[in-house]
């Protein structure tokens, strides 16, 4: 589905937003930034997957790839940020990019911590063999994609295959020492199959955890667990099955003025593939660029940490419930009990 079509879609549900935050926002529409934190990069849209959720719409025919170029001026303006403690690397599957790394080796020189969002059948894929002991050498923290402990879940989420070749890539990591080493951290992020939100956080978490170390001796540190934004091919299947009004009912009542503070978008800095700035992921993929810097080429410290944040309802996504966000829920079950009395 093509953005601007998605964002009349978005703009067609009577519930806006930017009108609903007002309401605990000191009467204010915008979102400003809270801190930076975190630098994200995504460098492109390849991807050796093509799961029926992604936000991104990646996959194997997709070209979009992050050049040389690109990637050193993201590390230069790494190298000027001391406040960001974080690298992100996403995708597509960030590890079939050239610059991947580049990316991570540079980051780790600066003193960064970095995260690879891996899908884990790429570390499967005969190429990408190497990333076991890349990553491991590097101490870089693995946000690992699970949909669920069952096999049948997962491949219909995500292909068929994806859930024993997951599993054996997670063997291996533990093989390794992740999610046993604390210097080498494992996580796992879950997505709702259906018209719903997550169970509680640490619910799912024990459950994955006891599952999948009684069945197959796998280990891990955390499960983050993330709704579904209605984005790209999630939204488009929401149409298709004229269920969009239905699930943005569920988000909007769901709607949790707790979360605010931690949104992701107030605390990093979200890059695209061509170098366009973005206040998050989700943004990026509806082409909702930063508006006073919108390319790295023009970065501007100042006026970016000044920048009203830039909503649409697909926010209420992330501000549902628990929250979501890269990192998992936002607020713990309790704050989101109280805010829904």
């Amino acid at each position: 589905m093509k953005i601007q079509k998605q964002l009349r879609v978005l703009g067609s549900y009577p519930t806006g937003f930017a009108a609903t935050i007002a309401d605990v926002n000191g009467g204010s529409p915008s979102l400003r930034a809270l801190s930076l934190k975190t630098f994200q990069i995504n460098v492109g849209k390849q991807c050796n997957q093509t799961c029926v959720h992604c936000h991104v719409d990646a996959g194997p025919t997709r070209t979009e790839s992050m050049t040389r170029e690109t990637a050193e001026r993201c590390m230069e303006i790494v190298a000027s940020l001391p406040e960001v403690e974080t690298v992100d690397i996403t995708g597509g599957a960030p590890e079939i990019c050239p610059q991947f790394r580049y990316l991570v080796t540079e980051s780790k020189r600066l003193g960064k911590h970095v995260i690879d969002r891996n899908n884990l059948t790429i570390n499967e894929v005969k190429a990408f063999n190497y990333l076991y002991d890349f990553l491991t050498d590097h101490e870089v923290e693995i946000v690992a994609s699970l949909p669920y402990f069952a096999a049948s879940r997962t491949d219909q989420q995500r292909g068929d295959g994806v859930f024993d070749a997951s599993i054996t890539a997670l063997q291996k990591f533990n093989a390794k020492g992740y999610g046993i080493n604390p210097k080498l951290p494992l996580h796992l992020v879950y997505n709702p199959s259906g018209l719903f939100l997550s169970a509680p956080q640490t619910q799912l978490e024990r459950e994955f955890k006891d599952q999948l170390d009684r069945r197959y001796g796998i280990v891990f540190n955390n499960l983050y667990c993330i709704n579904n934004l209605p984005i790209n091919r999630f939204l488009a299947s929401l149409v298709r099955k004229e269920k969009f009004e239905e699930y943005m009912t569920l988000l909007v009542n769901a709607y949790n003025p707790g979360t605010l503070e931690g949104l992701m978008c107030r605390h990093q800095i979200s890059v695209g593939w061509d170098g366009r700035i973005y206040d998050c992921d989700f943004n990026q993929m509806l082409d909702l660029t930063v508006e006073p810097v919108a390319h790295i080429d023009s970065w501007d410290y100042e006026r970016f940490m000044k920048r009203a944040i830039r909503t649409a309802n697909h926010c209420f996504g992330c501000t549902a419930g628990a929250g979501s966000s890269c990192g998992g829920e936002l607020v713990t079950e309790k704050q989101t009990t109280s805010s829904e009395r």
